[in-house]
């Protein structure tokens, strides 16, 4: 099992930024792939991007392919997720979580959670 904190998010404007991190505090870090989660107001958890524990393959959701970019640096036991050119329809608690970060449709199945971070885009 993995310990994980996440740090960012908060407010941000329409088509701004945002920097997600992750960082393990427990576990063998490089021994897991890492998802990025999301649940909007009143809708279902999804899915938003993964990558697999060395980091050569990677999946997103349609909703933010060419968006959104994850990536992981194991030698610091942390991943992140770049979120560019922002939308409403991005808000929402992000999670990151330990995920097989399978191919095909991204997964919404992850097991070792962390805490959840508020994302809100307001103009």
């Amino acid at each position: 099992q993995l310990q994980l904190v996440q740090n960012g998010g908060g407010e941000v404007q329409p088509g701004g930024s945002l920097n997600l991190t992750c960082a393990a505090t427990r576990g063998r870090f490089s021994y897991y792939g890492i998802g990025w989660f999301r649940q909007a107001p009143g809708k279902e958890r999804e899915g938003v991007a993964c990558i697999i524990s060395h980091g050569d393959h990677w999946n997103y959701a349609d909703s933010v392919k060419g968006r959104f970019t994850i990536s992981r640096d194991n030698a610091k036991n942390t991943a992140y997720l770049q979120m560019d050119s922002v939308n409403f329809d991005d808000t929402g608690i992000y999670y990151c979580a330990t995920t097989n970060c399978p191919s095909g449709p991204m997964t919404s199945r992850g097991f070792d959670w962390s805490q959840g971070t508020q994302v809100t885009v307001t103009s």
